[in-house]
């Protein structure tokens, strides 16, 4: 994929000119414009170089990003607001001192010198300097706009030059009169003209205009804050270990000098600056930068860290394995980047109409303009009506309200764990109605545990663990592996084995204190021995629990069983019992057998449990599910892949394999699965958030463009001046954004599933 920053744009009716050029190049499969980042996104083989120039012939700028293009977003949107800054204050500037002239004598009985007083052509000339001068600091809005007729997709920006235009060369053209009926000393008719002076109406529909512009621009930069404070995370330095002359030296070097394999420190308080693994040490790291999550995690030699991350206590060594594009954070921005600078289906709707809205509006203030003209109403009156028309039409707010949402949702996402990789899973998410859970590292912990410790009758719990570590210590069966664990754990003692056999996938066998000893399951220890009707009880009350059990024996008697199992992880009941509570049918889909998959499915409550399935048989069942109605999967290994791509959208636990989260739709970076409806529910909250941006930028047109045109004139009296017509203009966009930055209030983790 390709990106490309983009100059020029000012609504939605540039960004879909964009859109429409680009894609009619041979070579490109899809490309996407975001008005609120000011980028482009263009998938396939077209080169450079024509897609920047058809951009050009359109009449925008447009370049190649760089490879940070976080920075160039920033960069970009930050020039834009000084421009428009010192542009406003120049405009204010002029326009207070046009105000006081053209308005404070006549509204508010304002003292003015005495040779101004009534004289009609002095005024006129001042209003007319003043109004010029304006119109020339705010020199783009016509030529953008003439841009936009030349190309023949007229913007914003043309309605607003035909709008500030209009008064300016009609107010012209009355000047003129004026003067004529003052030569031919006709006080009254110049006094009759100088009332139709709309000089103060172009001025201020230009500056009210770029006041909604600032704002806009300010705002916009809110809505990108996330990514802004993700970039900010990195740190600037990083302490190495350089060996010189069999020495170990520190070095402080610049972040993007560290390269893989180079071994670096971290100090208590410091930012850790790449991914690394520990060498020795051992400290707490706060990694609540990345996960959300505020308890730090302990750190020691063969942990893994990331950067960004904070060492909050104790001193670490480490080795980095992934530095610069790489590390966890720098995936992080670029999967929120992507994400909100993709376009959401919804979008389409917005699109649709920002592409025939200023032609319709242009067609609305003609029509404007002859009618009232018709209707009797003198030239002024009618002019006035079009140009309220004209510059109260907003298709910004149509082109920001699903963006600005969009980009906010990412923003909040990505500070909780959550990142999802573009604008329709964002949307999508929040419409899911059944939900396939894989088991294994996602429902349970991924790792086996022992869960029961049962010793036959003549012998003791320490007896049989220290026998059960003894064989297994020599083991390297998965199973044997969460004896050995918990037997290290709990200073558990062990004795030496000789003549150690192992029997794959049945038993194993050692001799301790030249007796022998055995370690299996029901079959292998059957064969050696009669096993009692008590313990084969026992053990199935384990198995029926989904636990596997392990007997463990001498020559002559079953010394005890101890029961393992991949346990359940903490929260996995609760978001399961979340999700069904949100309407959502929840399925676990397993390769165990059926017994132990039914015991796990019945103690975590989910709807329908699918066992002893094969990867081809979980993407065969997700498709069954999809064919119901919008289904997502959530998984965490290899095996999970297909499934994760056939479902409408695939939710990758963070901690599993990087092929099942590049399959995914949606990162859970804390590997939690409580984050799966809270990710659910924070797609519901945007796609909220974008309904009632459309609905106020649709009603605001649908109320504003009427009133502007003066029909309620003839039943209440009731018209609106351009200039507040350009204010109203201005601030919708403001609302549209300001509404979407509203989420950045919301705490997703607290919120009642809706």
């Amino acid at each position: 994929m390709k990106k490309y920053n983009i100059t020029g744009m000012h609504c939605a009716v540039c960004q879909g000119r964009i859109e429409k050029v680009v894609s009619e190049l041979d070579g490109v499969d899809n490309v996407s414009v975001s008005l609120l980042t000011n980028s482009m996104q263009v998938e396939g083989t077209a080169s450079d170089k024509d897609i920047i120039s058809v951009v050009k012939k359109a009449g925008y700028g447009a370049k190649v990003a760089k490879d940070d293009t976080n920075d160039d977003i920033n960069e970009e949107n930050n020039k834009e607001t000084k421009h428009i800054k010192r542009i406003l204050i120049s405009s204010v500037a002029l326009l207070i001192p046009l105000m006081y002239v053209s308005m404070g004598h006549m509204m508010w009985g304002w003292w003015l010198p005495g040779f101004l007083m009534h004289n009609h052509i002095a005024l006129g000339a001042i209003q007319i300097i003043f109004t010029t001068i304006i119109l020339i600091i705010n020199r783009n809005f016509f030529i953008n706009g003439a841009k936009g007729i030349i190309s023949k997709s007229p913007n914003m920006d043309t309605l607003v030059a035909l709008g500030a235009g209009a008064s300016y060369f009609y107010s012209a053209y009355v000047f003129i009169m004026v003067i004529i009926a003052e030569l031919d000393k006709n006080k009254e008719l110049a006094m009759h003209y100088a009332h139709d002076f709309y000089f103060e109406s172009a001025a201020m529909i230009v500056t009210l205009i770029t006041v909604g512009k600032m704002l806009e621009s300010y705002s916009k930069g809110k809505t990108t804050n996330a990514i802004k404070g993700l970039i900010e995370l990195a740190p600037d330095r990083a302490t190495v270990i350089k060996e010189i002359d069999g020495k170990e030296i520190e070095q402080e070097i610049d972040i993007k000098d560290i390269k893989i394999g180079d071994t670096f420190i971290i100090k208590p308080g410091e930012k850790i600056p790449a991914d690394g693994i520990v060498i020795s040490g051992t400290s707490a790291v706060d990694e609540s930068t990345l996960t959300g999550e505020s308890i730090p995690v302990d750190k020691e030699p063969g942990s893994e860290i990331s950067s960004a991350t904070i060492n909050q206590s104790g001193f670490l060594k480490c080795k980095a394995t992934h530095v610069g594009k790489d590390t966890t954070l720098a995936k992080i921005i670029q999967m929120v980047s992507d994400a909100s600078n993709s376009k959401a289906p919804i979008a389409k709707i917005a699109d649709k109409v920002s592409g025939i809205f200023v032609p319709i509006v242009l067609i609305i203030a003609l029509i404007t303009l002859f009618v009232w003209i018709i209707a009797g109403k003198d030239f002024g009156f009618a002019i006035a009506r079009s140009i309220s028309v004209l510059v109260i039409s907003c298709p910004c707010a149509l082109g920001l309200a699903t963006p600005v949402a969009i980009m906010v949702g990412n923003g909040i996402g990505a500070k909780n764990g959550i990142l999802f990789k573009n604008a329709t899973a964002l949307e999508n998410a929040g419409k899911i109605k059944n939900i396939a859970l894989d088991k294994t590292g996602t429902i349970t912990e991924g790792k086996s545990k022992i869960t029961d410790i049962y010793a036959n009758t003549g012998f003791t719990n320490e007896q049989l663990l220290t026998l059960a570590y003894s064989l297994e210590k020599k083991s390297e069966h998965p199973l044997a592996m969460a004896i050995v664990e918990y037997c290290t754990e709990n200073k558990i003692s062990y004795e030496e084995v000789k003549d150690f056999a192992a029997n794959v996938g049945s038993g194993i066998y050692g001799v301790i204190s030249n007796a022998k000893y055995y370690a299996g399951n029901a079959k292998y220890i059957g064969n050696i021995l009669s096993i009692s009707q008590n313990i084969r009880d026992k053990a199935d009350e384990f198995s029926n629990e989904g636990k596997t059990p392990l007997f463990f024996s001498n020559e002559d008697k079953i010394i005890g069983i101890i029961a393992v199992a991949d346990t359940i992880k903490s929260d996995s009941k609760e978001a399961i019992v979340s999700l069904k509570n949100m309407g959502i049918n929840v399925t676990m889909l397993t390769g165990d057998n059926k017994i132990t998959a039914n015991a796990i499915g019945k103690n975590v409550n989910v709807d329908d449990v699918i066992s002893g399935v094969l990867p081809a048989d979980k993407e065969a069942y997700v498709q069954k599910l999809c064919n119901k109605g919008q289904t997502a999967m959530v998984g965490d290994g290899i095996n999970d892949a297909p499934a994760l791509t056939r479902a409408d959208i695939g939710i990758a636990i963070g901690a599993g394999t990087d092929i099942a989260i590049d399959s995914a739709d949606v990162v859970l970076v804390k590997s939690q699965l409580s984050d799966v409806p809270i990710a659910i529910n924070l797609s519901r909250i945007v796609l909220r958030n974008i309904h009632e941006n459309l609905f106020w930028a649709f009603f605001y047109n649908v109320i504003g463009i009427p009133l502007a045109a003066g029909v309620w004139y003839p039943v209440f009296g009731i018209t609106l001046n351009p200039m507040f017509g350009a204010a109203a203009m201005s601030l919708s966009s403001v609302c549209v954004v300001t509404n979407a930055l509203r989420l950045n209030a919301k705490n997703i983790r607290k919120l009642k599933n809706k």
